[in-house]
């Protein structure tokens, strides 16, 4: 039963992280090429607007917070323990962490319930737009759950999880002290790669298409009946005079 179970962590927290990174990365590639157009999430918010607002915001305000948060204790653990040394910082870490744990399960909720209530939403919606749902609620209540049930995450992932992901990272996998830890967060692990795995074959692949350009281009112009060569260009500099056809 021993070998089983060390064999089982092993395919786990070492051979699915690989694969994940192959096919994310393999992936991505092939559905920017071959799928160009349908690269980025299709909106559906001409179909529903309301419900989508209480779902988009919480969830992606929510969920870009504790991306960053997990990224910090990666990048920089040493800097996370300096933090939480101090208890009152390490107090408002965790409370803060959790409340935006909260808006992104809220978010999600009314994602998924504005999909199964609104007819015009569940057409456009496939089955890996519930699957990736699914996974994204699982991943979320058990985060939460280990959140509050093993406190001090931020401190324990920075001693414990931050070694072991570095070890995946420079291809000499670690899993010691990872393999020891409760079979929730090993859940928890093990569902964040398999989000990084189906990210290629969902909708959550257009985080990697963001338009940052829209915050400096020009102003969109509709130009009728002007000289091809007149036009303004994508990269012209913002102009202090307003277009003629606005």
């Amino acid at each position: 039963m021993q070998n089983f179970f060390n064999a089982l962590n092993n395919f786990l927290l070492i051979a699915l992280p690989y694969m994940a990174l192959l096919v994310f990365v393999v992936g991505s590639i092939w559905r920017y090429t071959s799928t160009k157009f349908k690269f980025s999430s299709l909106s559906s918010q001409f179909l529903e607007g309301s419900q989508l607002f209480w779902g988009s915001v919480p969830f992606h305000i929510g969920i870009l917070f504790l991306f960053f948060g997990h990224l910090t204790a990666f990048l920089i653990p040493r800097g996370v323990l300096a933090w939480n040394s101090h208890p009152a910082r390490l107090i408002v870490l965790e409370v803060t962490a959790f409340i935006f744990a909260i808006a992104v399960l809220i978010g999600l909720v009314n994602l998924v319930y504005r999909r199964l209530t609104h007819p015009r939403i569940s057409v456009v919606t496939s089955k890996m737009d519930y699957a990736i749902l699914l996974l994204l609620l699982l991943q979320v209540v058990s985060g939460l759950w280990v959140a509050y049930n093993f406190r001090w995450g931020s401190s324990w992932f920075s001693s414990v999880l931050t070694p072991y992901l570095w070890s995946i990272y420079a291809l000499q996998p670690d899993v010691s002290a990872v393999s020891a830890l409760p079979w929730i967060v090993k859940f928890h692990i093990v569902g964040a790669y398999l989000t990084v795995l189906l990210i290629p074959f969902s909708r959550l692949v257009h985080f990697l298409v963001v338009p940052l350009d829209y915050l400096w281009r020009p102003y969109q112009q509709v130009v009728w009946y002007w000289d091809r060569k007149k036009l303004r260009k994508s990269w012209t500099p913002w102009s202090l005079q307003r277009p003629r056809n606005n």
